[in-house]
């Protein structure tokens, strides 16, 4: 007889509970005669006070849910891919990918200006080294300050005049229903995002077929071979979730291009290139992009991705 209880970990978060919430729902959707249940759980990115940059440690905000799942705790875990290690811990495997989300930030000011109408000396919230180096390569003259919290209480600093502006994952936003708060879509060429941003990532014990089943009719192709060639990218750099690189993978008229970036951690210089290749091998194309950086300048590349907000 086949279990129909699926037991579905999330960490505590609001935006981790909406999207864990979505995900339940389209599941419902193809298996109405399942039991789905939410677990929360609490990770070790969620009890840290820290600021994010100062993580040297992929594995933060799913470690606890991993480990729930080799446990037999919870059968499934829902993540913000961005957050997974690009190295599928042992035992487990990435379920299915769902359809991406806007992989833009957002930008949110208090007096509704554009990014390149703030005043110089502004001050902008974020978490992200990779968002910072990013600012502060298109605006120098501003001053970037570390923001954590979840979006309602970023919003709530932003509102209380303790910054001029936020950035912030569009995903997130569009998901809790703030879209409205955003300023103004941060373009790719000027902000790239996060390898990742927009995706969830559905993670299953190895060896459990019921789940791969279940989990797999919320994969999502296009996606799935857009984020392998991110990770691979990120990958292949040594780089990981808190460093200042960015990478993302389109279909555009038939043509599937990766394109990604590295800079430096106080935005002095930065380094991006394109590959184009087949869609059915996104991991190769991730590999071929790094590359293609480091012989470009691996000796600046291996000294940023030491940065100085990077714990040694």
């Amino acid at each position: 007889m086949i279990d129909k209880k699926i037991i579905v970990g999330a960490r505590k978060s609001q935006l981790s509970l909406t999207q864990t919430n979505g995900v339940i729902t389209v599941l419902k959707g193809f298996f109405p005669d399942y039991d789905f249940e939410l677990k929360t759980i609490t990770t070790a990115g969620d009890r840290s006070m820290e600021p994010a940059a100062l993580f040297n440690h992929q594995g933060i905000f799913v470690k606890e849910i991993e480990e729930a799942l080799l446990r037999g705790a919870i059968d499934l875990g829902v993540h913000s891919l961005k957050d997974m290690p690009c190295a599928i811990r042992d035992g487990l495997a990435l379920g299915a990918v769902g359809e991406r989300e806007d992989p833009r930030d957002a930008f949110l000011s208090r007096d509704g200006s554009a990014l390149c109408d703030l005043k110089p000396g502004a001050l902008i919230g974020t978490s992200s080294v990779r968002r910072r180096a990013q600012l502060l390569l298109a605006r120098p003259d501003l001053k970037v300050v570390e923001m954590r919290g979840n979006v309602d209480t970023r919003l709530r600093k932003l509102q209380a005049g303790e910054v001029d502006a936020l950035v912030i994952a569009c995903a997130g936003l569009v998901r809790l229903g703030q879209e409205p708060c955003i300023t103004e879509r941060l373009s790719l060429d000027m902000m790239l995002s996060a390898p990742c941003q927009g995706a969830l990532g559905l993670e299953i014990r190895h060896d459990d077929a019921r789940l791969r089943a279940v989990a797999a009719r919320f994969d999502h192709a296009l996606t799935r071979a857009c984020v392998t060639a991110e990770r691979a990218f990120l990958q292949t750099l040594g780089g990981g979730c808190s460093l200042p690189v960015g990478a993302l993978a389109r279909l555009e008229a038939g043509v599937f291009t990766l394109t990604g970036q590295v800079v430096d951690p106080d935005g002095k210089k930065a380094i991006r290139r394109s590959v184009s290749g087949p869609m059915a091998a996104p991991q190769a194309l991730g590999e071929t992009l790094a590359r293609e950086l480091w012989d470009a300048d691996g000796a600046w590349i291996k000294l940023a991705l030491q940065s100085p907000y990077s714990k040694k």
